[in-house]
């Protein structure tokens, strides 16, 4: 992997593009969408990134090679939150929070084709990496769709208290669900949709994200202030919670796997977390109130979702393995040459194991 990380500077610098010229982890555009955005979650190919407008009951898409937006708002139901996308692209689920459904999005021609309804007060959603599923958290459960003829398959699976953002790993195998009320995260076998592992974390847990290689979860705890690693194989949580800013709600982690990026959505910053040593290794300044996070599929860009000013913050981040970093804040100036996106690449919905793991809002 150095080898190819290291090969691949060298074209970008043929190219005049090198890491000493890049401003990595550093905003470099800043996109107005509709009111109140809370979730994002960014297509296979990166080509678009889909935002949920709480207030308006919209859905906005951005072109991520201009990092504007593209057409009419789309409209779904009622306090949009959470979004995820399809491994081919070709589907954006919405949770609706106020009128208990999940608004099914053609990508192609960006309009509803199917409204379904879930359990009470639905805000995050993740996809399989196989497609066939989409899994809901309601306030106290989570509903599964079968996303072939979008209807709910099986009774609600009952988890903990106020249930909200949700994540799966990279097989498939397992959803991790965060329980703000109870302080846990609930551990769902797909295999049987029944809870196999509770795990206590942090005080008021909303977002996680799983790594790549499905070690790992990183669960936000929005009332400590801090990020909870789970280790999958025991489901335990491993080491001392993470330090970050005031009021974590979304994470989102790197394809390397190297990154966690947190948003802190009390002092309008993302943290950085380097995943070998649990650490913050950078603190961005972004907008009012961010939410919602994204990273894009090779892991240059990350899509913030700022709730209170009504934007999306674009962060172009440090490609780092071991000592070899490669930067990619001037590819384009203030533009996005070279983002991607994926709903598919680890747990279906966003990059980081679940589309709404930290794309759903409060």
């Amino acid at each position: 992997m150095l080898a190819v990380l290291a090969t691949f500077a060298m074209v970008l610098g043929i190219a005049g593009v090198g890491a000493t010229t890049a401003a990595a982890d550093t905003v470099i555009d800043t996109i107005q969408v509709g009111d109140s955005p809370q979730g994002v979650a960014i297509t296979p190919l990166g080509i678009r990134a889909y935002v949920t407008n709480n207030l308006d009951d919209s859905v906005s898409v951005i072109n991520t090679a201009t990092n504007t937006v593209v057409g009419a708002p789309i409209p779904v139901g009622d306090s949009p939150v959470g979004v995820a996308i399809t491994p081919n692209g070709k589907f954006a689920y919405v949770a609706n929070r106020f009128d208990d459904s999940v608004s099914v999005i053609n990508t192609g021609t960006n309009m509803v084709v199917a409204t379904v309804a879930v359990g009470n007060s639905p805000r995050g959603v993740a996809i399989t990496p196989d497609g066939t599923r989409a899994y809901v958290t309601n306030s106290t459960s989570v509903s599964v769709i079968d996303t072939a003829t979008n209807m709910v398959v099986g009774l609600p699976i009952p988890v903990g208290d106020d249930a909200f953002g949700v994540a799966i790993t990279p097989n498939g195998s397992f959803v991790y669900v965060t329980n703000v009320d109870d302080n846990t995260v609930s551990v769902i076998n797909t295999s049987t949709n029944m809870v196999v592992a509770t795990v206590a974390v942090g005080n008021g847990p909303q977002g996680v994200a799983i790594t790549p290689d499905g070690t790992r979860a990183y669960v936000t705890n929005r009332l400590g202030d801090s990020v909870s690693v789970i280790d999958t194989g025991t489901n335990v949580a491993v080491g001392l919670p993470i330090s970050v800013g005031d009021g974590p709600h979304g994470v989102a982690i790197t394809p390397f796997g190297s990154r966690a990026y947190v948003t802190n959505s009390l002092d309008d910053t993302v943290s950085v977390i380097d995943t070998a040593t649990n650490m913050v290794v950078d603190t961005i300044t972004v907008g009012d109130s961010p939410e919602g996070v994204a990273i894009t599929p090779f892991g240059t860009r990350a899509y913030v979702a700022n709730r209170n000013d009504d934007s999306v913050s674009v962060i172009a981040i440090d490609q780092c393995l071991g000592s070899l970093c490669i930067g990619f804040g001037s590819l384009v100036g203030g533009g996005s040459t070279g983002s991607g996106g994926t709903g598919s690449l680890v747990g279906g919905g966003s990059l980081a194991g679940g589309g709404s793991a930290g794309s759903a809002g409060s």
